[in-house]
Order: structure tokens, then sequence, then C-alpha cells
């Protein structure tokens, strides 16, 4: 594909700024269309043998490294900065079919300012999987400054009959009716137990991957094995969700309330009426789309982003207890160790014992 052919597929999706994001669609017809429009998009040197693509340009910097790993699956890593707030958002060229099943696993990192004389900010990591159906419009926003990982497996209907039998799952499964639906996305929080290590450890495979001979084996391997423990954890995850499509997803409001909630986990949970509010949204239609999204309730978000920034705190601070409660919302550290123990397991004082609590 010419970059004037390219250019073409992408334009009627191309906002060079709206609503204070850079808007920037990809193709996601197929894997092979989506590499050679990231290859041949501006700002991009390709090395062939390696496969991999380097990208500098007004937007963004970084890097995405291919692989074909079998008939019917290919991965992409994109691991890049954003240098403005960004919309990334999956276009489609009619023209082209569009078969392939994708999950993609998202890793990113911002700064979260807190309230301590002696911490300004901290640095903190958000984990998301999302499993995408043929055709389905996805997008996401990312703020300037955000060091972000993107790990895409695409596989072929065929590839899933042949390794995931979907067609042998109980209807009342949740992941079953989510297929027989006509929702075309499902998001999880970090429902891979380890998955960020595992995803490491496949891209130093596929930056290694000339240099051994076992390095084909070995990355067909740890692929099928994280492929099989997303779908694992998918098909026991008992949420109840009607899965019905209610319109689209307006992503830059889900993300300014994504942020809402991140800058405000010092104090106690702002509501959902004050978000809608503040967002121009009502409030079922923001509780629905950003469940979409994020995989969890607005609520539930905020309890997990408070309690891993303590977590955060805790191994990489000297501040006491007390204060890191008073830092993620909680007057009482008592309150704070029971929500953190159900959260964890383990009491604060366990992972952090020089800490005083008085």
């Amino acid at each position: 594909m010419n970059l004037s052919k390219w250019y073409q597929f992408i334009k009627p999706n191309f906002k060079y700024y709206q609503d204070g994001f850079f808007e920037f669609p990809y193709l996601a017809n197929t894997p092979e269309l989506f590499i050679e429009s990231t290859i041949k998009s501006p700002g991009s040197k390709h090395h062939v043998q390696e496969q991999v693509v380097y990208r500098n340009n007004p937007f963004i910097k970084g890097e995405m490294h291919y692989r074909k790993i079998d008939e019917g699956l290919w991965l992409t890593i994109t691991n890049i900065q954003f240098k403005h707030d960004s919309v990334i958002k999956s276009a489609y060229a009619k023209d082209i079919p569009s078969e392939h099943y994708s999950i993609t696993f998202t890793v990113y990192e911002s700064d979260v300012k807190i309230q301590n004389v002696f911490i300004d900010k901290m640095p903190f990591h958000n984990k998301f999987w999302g499993f995408k159906k043929p055709g389905t419009d996805v997008g996401a926003c990312f703020y300037k400054g955000s060091k972000c990982q993107f790990y895409i497996y695409y596989i072929s209907p065929d590839w899933i009959k042949k390794n995931v039998p979907f067609e042998r799952l109980d209807d009342a499964v949740p992941f079953k009716k989510f297929l027989n639906s006509d929702k075309g996305f499902i998001s999880y929080q970090d429902i891979v137990p380890d998955g960020e290590r595992l995803s490491h450890e496949i891209l130093h495979t596929v930056k290694t991957f000339n240099d051994d001979i076992f390095n084909e084996t070995l990355l067909k391997a740890q692929t099928f094995s994280l492929i099989s423990g997303f779908f694992k954890n998918a098909l026991i995850d008992s949420r109840k969700e009607e899965y019905l499509n209610k319109g689209a997803i307006d992503y830059k409001k889900i993300s300014r309330c994504e942020r809402l909630v991140s800058i405000n986990l010092s104090k106690p949970f702002i509501g959902i009426e004050v978000l809608s509010q503040n967002l121009s949204m009502s409030p079922s239609k923001l509780k629905m789309d950003f469940k979409s999204v994020y995989g969890t309730s607005i609520l539930q978000y905020n309890i997990e982003k408070k309690m891993e920034l303590a977590l955060q705190l805790l191994l990489n601070t000297n501040m006491q207890i007390k204060y890191i409660a008073q830092e993620v919302g909680y007057e009482s550290h008592s309150k704070f160790s029971a929500a953190f123990k159900k959260k964890y397991g383990k009491l604060p004082s366990e992972l952090h014992p020089d800490t005083e609590v008085n």
C-alpha cells in the first residue's frame, strides 16, 4: 500500500485537533494492513530483518515490533510516549474484509500528584485487557507524557475454532453471552495473573528473535500460554451485564472521567452525580460507557486505584502508614488497612514493617 492510498483510507476519520485531543485512526481490518499502514505512516523507519518500526513524529515517539506467531495468529507490541493529549481510534477500509478477533493488553504509565511535603508525584501504572470482535470500532485516550505498551494478538476465526472451542461453552457463561450478543468489545482489569511479567518475557523474545534458533518455538509457547490464561480467566468471570449496543462511546469524556477519579485519590469518592455533571453525561450512560472501556464500575475502579497507589507508596517511600492512608482518602488507618488486606491479602505493615503506624 502506498502512502497516498493509506491516507485516503484514514482521511475521513483523521482530525488533527478535536475537543482538546489530537485524533489518530489506525487501520484495523487485518494485522497485515495495520502493520503496513504503520510502516508507511509519516515519521516511521522500518527495519525489515528485525521486524520493527521506529516512529518519531510531532505527536508520538516509540517503536512497534511485529511477528506472525502461527497460521492465523499475529502479534504487535507497541511501546510509545505521547507528546500531546491524543485519541487512538480504529478505522476500517470498506473494500477489505475484517475477520480477525483481537486481544489487547495495555500498560500505561503516568504521574499521579500526591499531597506530600517531600513527594509531589508518583509514577502510576494502569493495566487493561480487551477482547474485540471483527470490525468493531474501539478507541482510547492518552494524556501528554503517558508512556504506553500495547500487546495486540490478532486471531483468525480458524485459529479460534482450532484452539479455543467456543461452541462447547455453556450458553449461560457470561463470555458466551457476550459472543452471542450485538456487543463487539469487552474489557477487563488485570485479569491475567502475572500478565505484565509474562508479556515482558514475550517482548524480550521478540527483541532477541534472531539471536537463537529456538526463539520461534519459545515465542509460540509463550504466546499460547498467555492467550490461554486470558481465555481461562475470561470464561470464569461472572460479571452480569446487558450485552447490547446502546450508542457510540465518547472516549474523550470517559478518559476525562478516569482522570477526574485518578487526580482525586486523596479524597473520598466524588460520586457519580458530580462526575456526570462535570462531563455533561447522564449518570446511567456514564456508568455504562465507563464499564465498557475499563471493565469495572467507576466506584470499584476508584477503590482499586487507591489500593494500587497505596501499594506503590508502601514499596517505594518511607511514608508512615497513617499518612499513606490519608494520601488515598482514608481518615482511619485501620479502615485503610482492612481495605488493603482485602485487596492484597496482607496488611500494609506486613509489606512495610519498618514504618511506624503511630
